[in-house]
């Protein structure tokens, strides 16, 4: 059976990026991101927001892209998996750690110092994209009537491809 282990994270860079290289000189990036959710508290009404922190780690080229254009603040659209792992601290006490180890990378907002558009902005530089399709625009044209003929099934098929 197959099985899947994906994470979708959208949220703000939570520190500057520390990038380090592996004695076979591969680059790691690591940085935390912080998500954020609101509700409403059922006995004040008040509105409570709710802040989660993820450690998330870039390995190759991703490691270089993100610790050259992530900084503290910047929203970003991470993609990834999901990794467990134990660890003995200084006390001797074993601890868990999730992390994020991510496969895609997309800076969000707009251009650090200038006017910027929205989502899915390129920072300049020949950064390669790395994001999910940005939603359609502008609606499918509309199908074309179709011609009285003998019902075949792809008659009433358009032939424009519709992106």
């Amino acid at each position: 059976m197959a099985s899947v282990n994906k994470v979708i994270l959208v949220g703000n860079c939570g520190r500057d990026p520390e990038v380090r290289y592996a004695p076979s000189g591969a680059a790691i990036c690591n940085i935390s991101v912080a998500t954020s959710s609101r509700r409403k508290d059922k006995t004040s009404g008040e509105s409570i927001e709710d802040t989660q922190w993820h450690r998330v780690t870039f390995y190759d080229r991703l490691a270089e892209i993100a610790g050259e254009y992530l900084k503290k603040g910047r929203p970003v659209y991470v993609e990834g998996r999901l990794k467990y792992g134990k660890y003995t601290d200084k006390d001797g006490i074993e601890r868990n750690t999730v992390d994020i180890v991510a496969t895609e990378m997309q800076l969000l907002g707009g251009r650090e110092g200038g006017a910027g558009g929205g989502y899915g902005d390129d920072v300049g530089g020949g950064m390669p994209q790395r994001s999910a399709p940005a939603p359609r625009s502008a609606p499918a044209p509309a199908a074309k009537p179709a011609p009285a003929k003998a019902a075949t099934g792809f008659d009433d098929m358009d032939d424009d491809i519709p992106f």
